[in-house]
């Protein structure tokens, strides 16, 4: 059991347990850099900052709604499903295609249906279209349209809680992977001011020889440039700086822990789940008010994915079933249809 085991349960475990379930996530985490196990007392130093992860990550897992079904039959009757897809027959395509659920199927021959994420880019567009005002109908009402598109499913489980626990582990695994990249920024900039100092003493080396010599006796213009090479100087002093900001070499193994232990404390700064209302009529058309229309009040999840602060995705727990997955020569024919 351990940590996570609140999602197969609903109960938290001993205390024992939890640091069982820690170690696990730990070495998970190493597996992403393994040299990270050569650092000083690393599991010690990584314990608390998973932990700290885990609980705040288990929280937002708990707050996902149920999962829906995902299917033809439920696109008329969910205003989930209904608001998600375009038409009826793009729900069991999108499932279809996913590779994630066809290797579901495929590993688990006894299961009827997989629980997954379905993710999906969001978009609110500002159009003119119609509605009726008393007796008067107007065309060129201002109105707010919400789409969904870029539909991915790319993550599956035997269950909701088995579907709960791999969402956490996953986003512990993207909190770990900003970790290092922050550590391969730092070194590929390392890399281009050692490069910059060398050309910079290479420069100043140059200008001061020109100073040297013949040149110097006779007063050539190509004698040395004192501001010139105060300026090169200068230049030098900022790039040691700049280096000495970076730490040492030597120290790299102990600043690439303290940085994934630093994203992993403070895992609300790089994921975050966004809650929004609409009132959609449907044509995924938002009503502003009560009455005018029929509308369905939905509650979407917008999650701001780690290493991607621009990009914000929605998403849904769903249910589909191995009875609605397309036969591959369906498949294609429905692509050629998506394609026109």
């Amino acid at each position: 059991m351990g940590l996570l085991s609140w999602l197969l349960t609903g109960k938290r475990t001993p205390e024992e347990g939890d640091v069982q379930q820690t170690k696990e996530i730990v070495d998970r985490i190493v597996k992403l850099s393994p040299q990270l196990r050569l650092a000083r007392d690393y599991e010690a130093r990584m314990a608390p900052a998973v932990r700290k992860a885990i609980d705040y990550l288990t929280r937002l897992a708990e707050e996902v709604p149920p999962a829906c079904e995902a299917s033809a039959a439920a696109w008329t009757t969910d205003p989930y499903i209904h608001a998600f897809f375009a038409a009826p027959d793009d729900v069991c395509a999108v499932f279809s295609h996913s590779e994630a659920v066809r290797a579901y199927f495929r590993d688990h021959p006894e299961a009827e249906e997989a629980f997954a994420v379905l993710g999906m880019a969001i978009m609110e567009k500002s159009i003119l279209g119609v509605a009726q005002h008393g007796a008067t109908i107007r065309t060129d009402v201002v109105q707010t349209t919400v789409s969904f598109s870029d539909h991915q499913v790319r993550v599956c489980g035997v269950s909701e809680a088995a579907l709960r626990r791999e969402i956490v582990l996953r986003v512990v695994d993207q909190l770990a992977l900003e970790g290092i990249s922050k550590i391969e920024a730092d070194e590929s900039r390392r890399g281009s001011l050692e490069q910059e100092r060398a050309l910079l003493r290479t420069r100043l080396a140059l200008l001061e020889r020109q100073g040297a010599g013949v040149r110097s006796l006779l007063g050539s213009e190509a004698s040395c440039n004192p501001a010139e090479a105060m300026r090169l100087q200068a230049r030098i002093e900022e790039n040691n700086q700049a280096l000495a900001s970076l730490g040492l070499k030597t120290e790299a193994l102990e600043r690439e822990l303290d940085v994934i232990c630093g994203v992993l404390s403070s895992p609300d700064s790089h994921f975050y789940i966004l809650k929004k209302t609409f009132r959609l009529d449907r044509l995924n058309v938002i009503v502003e008010e009560v009455g005018i229309r029929p509308a369905e009040e939905i509650e979407f999840r917008i999650a701001r994915l780690p290493a991607s602060p621009e990009t914000m995705r929605a998403y849904a727990m769903v249910r589909f079933q191995r009875s609605n997955l397309l036969p591959v020569r369906s498949m294609l024919t429905e692509a050629g249809r998506l394609l026109i």
